[in-house]
């Protein structure tokens, strides 16, 4: 079961990630962009960036440990149980949210070193 400690040591893999705080909760950011937060409401959960076509097919996958709420609907981001959620797909989600919002320039850095 990973805890938030763990998403934000596996975010600070990727270059330029920062924590910080998102409506009043533990966030990360990377270059001042906002891609996931650990939600304190009564779900809880960590609401993360995704794609939208990942995100609706996350949600078929009636995998428990991916939901929503109507709040987030029409929202690119999924919501993810970490007690549920396999930690490599943890791994994976954390850098595609990452990969979605970092700017050109850092990602294409961190591409390049990562193909070297």
């Amino acid at each position: 079961m990973p805890t938030w400690e763990e998403v934000v040591q596996i975010a600070k893999r990727f270059p330029e990630v920062e924590e910080t705080t998102s409506w009043q909760s533990p966030s990360l950011k990377v270059k001042g962009k906002f891609f996931a937060r650990l939600r304190t409401e009564a779900e809880g959960g960590l609401a993360i960036v995704c794609d939208p076509g990942e995100k609706a097919a996350l949600l078929a996958s009636k995998d428990p440990a991916y939901y929503t709420t109507a709040h987030y609907d029409g929202y690119p981001m999924i919501l993810v149980d970490l007690d549920k959620v396999v930690p490599e797909r943890l791994e994976e989600l954390i850098e595609d949210a990452w990969l979605l919002k970092a700017p050109v320039r850092v990602r294409r850095a961190y591409e390049e070193q990562e193909s070297t």
